[in-house]
């Protein structure tokens, strides 16, 4: 099956150069390129590709809104392009829909790998956006005191085992061998999670993790989860 892809980026060189590197894979397809958020939107909607990248900076209609109105749409998966260095939008766009972030200075076969693996349903983050996102949410105020886990009653334990390890970036394969089950089996259990707490993927898992105090940033608690700052990687 071919993977149809929408490109986005206020910067032409960049979207073009983005847009080459794709239209030259095999299985890959760039159906539209646009200069800002609006048009990537239009785009989607009337071509109905699988994968719109879109830059979080763009005037006008930014990455985020644009984000927000394709997950609205549904049918269509968002990966942002960010700058390390400057963009502070991480949080703001994984809640408005974003299955995965590349940094903008990404190596060519890491591009191709995340659009193939954000169409096949999965999600990614770059280890260093990754960072930034626990690093932002640290910084936020916190909701009003709720018991650690509040809200998660829905899953058995060793769901929220599961969720734990997740959120402290384990692999399926690590978490396998931390719950001494297969590999298959901890899929089904990141499946159950996911069904059961309405969620999208494994970024919006880490986030509920981190929400509900099941994960602490910066502190360890008695499931030993990392640090802020540590990877959070959100690949299977």
């Amino acid at each position: 099956m071919t993977i149809r892809v929408v490109v986005a980026d206020d910067q032409e060189l960049v979207r073009s150069g983005f847009a080459m590197i794709l239209d030259a894979q095999p299985d890959i397809e760039v159906v539209a390129e646009a200069g800002d958020g609006a048009r990537a939107v239009e785009a989607v909607r009337r071509l109905r590709p699988e994968v719109a990248l879109l830059d979080i900076r763009m005037p006008g209609t930014d990455g985020i809104e644009a984000c927000r109105a394709i997950t609205r749409a549904g049918g269509c998966r968002t990966v942002m392009l960010t700058t390390f260095d400057s963009d502070a939008y991480v949080y703001e766009a994984l809640h408005a829909g974003a299955s995965g972030f590349l940094l903008k200075d990404v190596r060519r076969d890491d591009l191709v790998h995340a659009v193939r693996v954000v169409a096949a349903g999965d999600s990614l983050l770059a280890p260093s956006v990754a960072r930034r996102l626990v690093e932002e949410y640290v910084r936020r105020p916190r909701p009003a005191a709720a018991p650690p886990g509040a809200g998660l009653g829905v899953l058995t334990a060793r769901e929220r085992e599961t969720l734990l390890h997740l959120a402290r970036g384990l692999s399926n394969a690590e978490i396998a061998a931390a719950l001494t089950v297969s590999e298959h089996t901890v899929k089904t259990h990141v499946g159950h999670v996911l069904a059961k707490l309405g969620l999208r993927d494994r970024i919006q898992a880490v986030i509920r993790a981190y929400e509900t105090g099941l994960v602490t940033a910066g502190r360890p608690s008695a499931g030993g989860e990392r640090a802020a700052g540590s990877p959070v990687p959100a690949r299977d």
